[in-house]
């Protein structure tokens, strides 16, 4: 992977000559036509042919001009009988025939065209010294000469081909087909694009293509584009399909100002059908060797993928450089399953020094995660292991995620009477809660948390009414005490009673009632009183961003068990709908809330304002898609007391072909200030110190891919701050633009970006440009740029580009 960190970066990609991926070719002239020079089967009028002197005459041998005669043979070896018409036909005494003027022979599947043939009626064999087209379900030979025969096979000397189960055609001086489907060929000429478009090919001393293994090989290989050799191959090895095969992968090369020039050659290992491995080493100048790698397994209930880089020695950071990611997912017996996600960095640059987007800045964790668990129709049970690495070196310690080593959960659910009616059941969990870095001023230990629950579900045509009751239990058992903490054993218990209920209004609409109209009112009590938790440490709880109007039907405003807000309040909704009344495709639905407090919410989280106002701010969301092109999602944050908005989004779309489209997004966060703990280095080491901190946002983003002409494609993007807490009279923050050429069997992009890449709010950005040629057949690990152009602009798809898998896949059974 490159480097990020650059004035510039170059990455020249050729893809991949082993497993290559023919699915989707682009919508070019087909290029399984008639090679160069095949004869016309337009019948020729000929004279009557003389039978050579002693040879008996074949009945109708000299026949009229524009006629036919046919010839028969027996069948040959294994290969079914060999039909044979022609305008002329001479028959000689021992049956061996000479037959001229469009001749066209059939055996099966099998068809040769020639001008002229000699057969030889005992071994079957036919020879043309002049012009010959073979064809068959593989492949469409035309030569300047040829032989056939089911027994030995076809031969054919200056021939053009053009295979039939993929998009490939080229000549060769010797052509030879054998029975077993195995096509051999010497001094020859490969490529993937159409007939009369020689932009890209493969020239070898030989290449040998089987049909049967669907694998082909050659050897002396050179791959030129547009008349330029790129590179030299002593021996390459592809596949005829989508089938994985082991082999070097084409090389990458790149240049960047940090790690200078960077050449990557991958070897894939086809392990077996349920395996693979692909060793990725990758040098660079200035760095050094990255030994990189990707193991992948599965069977029928499990499957599992290992990724890492490895650098022994990076020569510009001194030290070893690595990064390692694990995914394994296991289904044992009884319904039981194992789920682990884990990765791991040398050091806390190495995102910011190898990542080529915003990933050096966005990246603040990596998780390490191992989870067993149950699920039954009535139970769900998870025992988990759970912990971070911190990332982000700005956070102070006291702000990093906690470890969550066990974690043991269980949830039991079941229903009673007609159609559920009643439904009981309890959620819980015991978790000891550790911190990695094990700071003297954080609070560590075990909470266990208990919540029997029991509902009514009284619901019928048009509303639902559910009244539901709880009891949450939460006792903690403190190993280490942070500032504020004196209680090695705080607990809280309290009830918690909701009354939820909804009605649906539905009605006809339009002039021919296609559409259909509802209501949705809903209303929802919740009764929860009062307990101090000023002494129970936060371990994992926060509020959640009230811009989705769901959150405002949760029972406790908080996420996590550390928080439990009181309430006597009420929330109230209204959704509207318009729905296609016969395929029930939603057009529009607009929806807005608010919560209603009898007496004001008391519980808090330390640094939280509290709540001061008789009502929660106005929550609005609309969706958009009534017009074939246009989709907008727009959603509202309103504080009614201060008459301002506290969090809008907005995205807009315009989408006329899957390669053309628009986007257009604005994201506001009222800006706010508060105190934190940021580590600064002094005399005596790291300290925190308090630090007024600003956060929110104001941005506008605008991204877009369009089509110029027939074969130009253009991306751009912008996401630009408005108003930043480091640049108050805004600032870029992401730039990019690119452009795409692309023809039959290639396409070349190029794109430059600017963006940021640090956690240091005061590095400056980084600036990235990037080259890459792609030619059609021999891309086969998948394209960056793809991947990269549908992260960037949302809802983009690249114009027929091939369905890659990255060394197929893996076969099993899930």
């Amino acid at each position: 992977m490159l480097r990020s960190r650059s004035f510039w970066i170059v990455i020249a990609s050729f893809g991949s000559i082993l497993p290559v991926v023919r699915a989707e070719e682009p919508p070019c002239p087909s290029q399984n036509v008639q090679p160069v020079g095949a004869p016309s089967s337009t019948a020729a009028g000929g004279g009557a042919t003389a039978t050579p002197s002693g040879a008996a005459a074949a009945p109708a041998t000299a026949a009229a001009p524009g006629t036919s005669a046919a010839a028969t043979a027996g069948r040959a070896a294994a290969g079914g009988p060999i039909n044979i018409t022609s305008d002329q036909a001479t028959l000689g005494v021992n049956g061996n025939a000479t037959l001229k003027g469009n001749v066209e022979a059939t055996q099966g599947d099998r068809r040769i065209r020639a001008n002229q043939i000699e057969y030889d009626s005992k071994t079957g064999a036919m020879r043309s010294d002049g012009h010959i087209e073979f064809e068959d379900p593989l492949v469409h030979v035309t030569g300047s000469s040829g032989s056939y025969s089911a027994a030995a096979g076809a031969e054919f000397r200056d021939a053009q081909f053009a295979l039939r189960q993929r998009a490939a055609r080229g000549s060769a001086q010797d052509l030879s087909l054998t029975p077993e489907g195995q096509i051999n060929l010497r001094g020859v000429t490969f490529t993937t694009c159409p007939l009369h478009d020689d932009s890209w090919h493969i020239k070898a001393s030989n290449i040998a293509l089987d049909t049967q293994d669907k694998i082909g090989s050659g050897r002396d290989a050179r791959v030129d584009f547009m008349g330029v050799p790129l590179m030299y191959l002593p021996w390459l090895s592809f596949p005829l399909s989508n089938e994985r095969k082991s082999g070097f992968l084409f090389p990458s090369i790149g240049n960047t100002s940090i790690n200078g020039v960077q050449l990557s050659v991958p070897y894939y290992w086809n392990i077996a059908p349920n395996a693979d491995f692909t060793f990725q080493p990758i040098l660079y100048s200035k760095a050094g060797i990255d030994l990189g790698g990707d193991f992948r397994q599965m069977t029928e209930n499990q499957r599992g993928e290992l990724d890492w880089n490895y650098l022994p020695y990076d020569k510009q950071y001194g030290a070893s450089r690595s990064r390692v990611q694990l995914n394994e997912l296991a289904d044992l017996p009884a319904d039981w399953r194992l789920n682990i996600s884990a990765a791991n960095v040398s050091d806390r640059q190495y995102f910011e020094d190898f990542s080529n987007g915003p990933e050096g800045a966005s990246t603040a964790f990596l998780e390490r995660r191992g989870t067993f668990s149950y699920r039954s129709e009535h139970w769900n049970v998870v025992a988990e292991a759970q912990q971070y690495q911190t990332i982000d070196y700005t956070l102070a310690e006291p702000d990093r995620p906690y470890a969550r080593a066990p974690h043991l959960a269980a949830d039991a659910d079941y229903t009673l009477g007609p159609n559920g009616v009643f439904r009981y059941g309890f959620d819980s969990e015991v978790v000891n809660f550790q911190h990695v870095e094990t700071p003297e001023a954080v609070t560590t230990g075990w909470r266990g948390d208990f919540t029997p629950q029991a509902s009514l579900d009284l619901t019928g045509p048009g509303y639902f009414l559910r009244p539901g009751f709880a009891w949450r239990a939460t006792q903690y058992e403190l190993d280490t005490l942070g500032p504020g903490q004196v209680k090695h054993s705080p607990s809280r218990t309290l009830p918690i009673t909701s009354v939820d209920s909804g009605l649906l209004f539905e009605r006809v609409a339009g002039s021919h009632d296609q559409r259909r109209l509802t209501l949705e009112p809903r209303l929802l009590y919740l009764d929860v009183p009062y307990r101090a938790q000023d002494q129970l440490p936060v371990f994992d709880t926060a509020v959640p961003d009230l811009i989705n109007p769901v959150q405002l039907f949760r029972t406790n405003r908080y996420v996590g068990a550390d928080r439990v807000s009181d309430a006597n309040q009420v929330s109230y909704g209204l959704t509207s709908r318009l729905l296609d009344a016969q395929s029930g495709r939603q057009y529009i639905a607009a929806t807005i809330g608010q919560i209603y407090y009898f007496e004001i919410p008391r519980v808090t989280l330390p640094g939280e304002a509290p709540i001061t106002y008789g009502r929660s701010d106005f929550v609005a969301q609309l969706s958009l898609a009534a017009f074939e092109d246009w989709s907008a999602d727009v959603g509202e944050q309103w504080d009614p007391e201060n008459r301002r908005s506290e969090r809008t989004t907005v995205n807009l779309q315009y989408k006329p072909a899957t390669n053309f489209l628009i986007n257009l997004a604005y994201r506001y966060e009222r800006f706010t200030t508060t105190t934190e703990l940021v580590p600064e280095t002094g005399n005596t080491g790291e300290v925190l110190v308090p630090t007024p901190v600003q956060n929110g946002y104001d941005q506008v983003e605008l991204s877009t891919a369009f089509p110029i002409k027939k074969s130009w494609e253009v991306f751009a993007k912008e996401v630009y701050a408005l108003r930043d807490p480091e640049a108050p009279h805004g600032q870029a923050l992401e730039s990019f633009l690119g452009f795409e050429y692309r023809a039959c069997c290639w396409r070349v992009r190029l794109g430059a970006r600017r963006y940021v890449n640090s956690h240091d709010p005061n590095a400056s950005q980084t600036t990235g440009v990037w080259l890459q040629l792609e030619l059609t057949g021999l891309a086969g690990v998948g394209s960056a740029s793809d991947a990269f152009l549908r992260e960037e602009i949302r809802g983009y798809t690249p114009t027929s580009a091939p369905v890659i898998r990255a060394q197929g896949q893996l076969r099993a059974i899930y």
